[in-house]
């Protein structure tokens, strides 16, 4: 696994860095090894508790797609659409 740093804020609390930074982990997920389907929009339903404007996910997922080269828009996307049980993005 590559080294970097996930896109936080040090105003959050500890429940809402815990959230995002398991978000971001389904996402890597979901692009290397695959992820079930369910717990992917599971995670994603818990980061938009803490990240409620697009714009601020925009910006979350910009700093996350530089830092790992995994786009989470796309990622969110594809499991939106998936039926299978498992997710996995090429």
């Amino acid at each position: 696994m590559d080294n970097y740093s996930y896109p936080i804020d040090p105003d959050w609390s500890r429940e809402e860095m815990v959230a995002v930074i398991d978000f971001l982990n389904l996402v890597e997920q979901a692009n290397e090894g695959g992820v079930e389907t369910a717990v992917f929009l599971a995670g994603y339903q818990k980061f938009k508790q803490v990240i409620r404007s697009i714009g601020e996910e925009k910006k979350i997922g910009r700093e996350f797609e530089a830092a790992s080269g995994y786009s989470l828009y796309r990622t969110v996307q594809a499991a939106k659409q998936e039926s299978k049980k498992r997710l996995k993005l090429s």
